[in-house]
């Protein structure tokens, strides 16, 4: 039999992480946590952050990392979009040529009930790359739960485009929940419509869809 082994397992085949957040990838994130694996040789570089947060505001996406995950796993470095920088071009330049230059090797995924990924809403392009958005009101009113008065939820937000995420080695889409069940449905099965971002995932080479048994229910 191998030799059991011993201390933390370095993920020599990932150099690059894309992370996603918000309440789908927590339990994901818990059980990196309290596992033996070791990121301190590997790069993130997150999905998108919100316009108007430095990274120290609890509800910040650089705060909400570092609270679920790089606490415990600590990355040999993390990459955000400068969500308090206001120069959208400068913002969304330098974050294209930090992807540039950190090819992902897997990205992690949620989606929204409308069928969006990272915050690239119905509509945007197939072949975006880091933008500024306009969050639209259903992702405004989902994201409200995190915050304590409606006025506050950030109303613009800093994020990879479709290209972006595209350009991934691979991905892992999670989906938990029966309000994300149509959103999963038209994703997979679907035509093909910018009106559901998340159906691009069907011309990737490499993805694998993990998730529960109400968000498949529409199958």
């Amino acid at each position: 039999m191998p030799t059991p082994v011993a201390g933390p397992v370095q993920c020599d085949q990932l150099h690059v992480m894309g992370l996603a957040t918000g309440s789908t990838p927590l339990e994901l994130y818990k059980l990196i946590s309290e596992s033996d694996l070791d990121f301190s040789q590997a790069s993130s570089v997150n999905l998108d952050e919100y316009v108007g947060l430095k990274p120290t505001d609890p509800q910040s996406y650089h705060y909400f990392m570092q609270e679920h995950l790089f606490d415990a796993k600590p990355f040999k470095e993390s990459f955000f979009p400068d969500g308090t920088n206001p120069d959208a071009g400068a913002v969304t330049r330098e974050y294209d040529r930090i992807l540039a230059r950190h090819p992902i090797d897997l990205q992690v995924l949620g989606i929204g009930r409308n069928g969006h990924i990272g915050f690239n809403e119905p509509g945007t392009t197939f072949d975006s790359h880091t933008h500024r958005v306009a969050l639209t009101p259903s992702t405004i009113d989902a994201n409200a739960r995190f915050f304590d008065q409606p006025e506050q939820v950030p109303r613009y937000a800093y994020t990879m485009g479709i290209a972006s995420i595209m350009a991934a080695k691979r991905v892992i889409l999670l989906a938990f929940g029966k309000e994300k069940a149509a959103a999963i449905r038209a994703s997979l099965l679907g035509p093909v419509t910018p009106d559901v971002p998340a159906w691009v995932l069907q011309r990737h080479p490499n993805v694998t869809v993990v998730l529960d048994v109400a968000a498949a229910s529409q199958f």
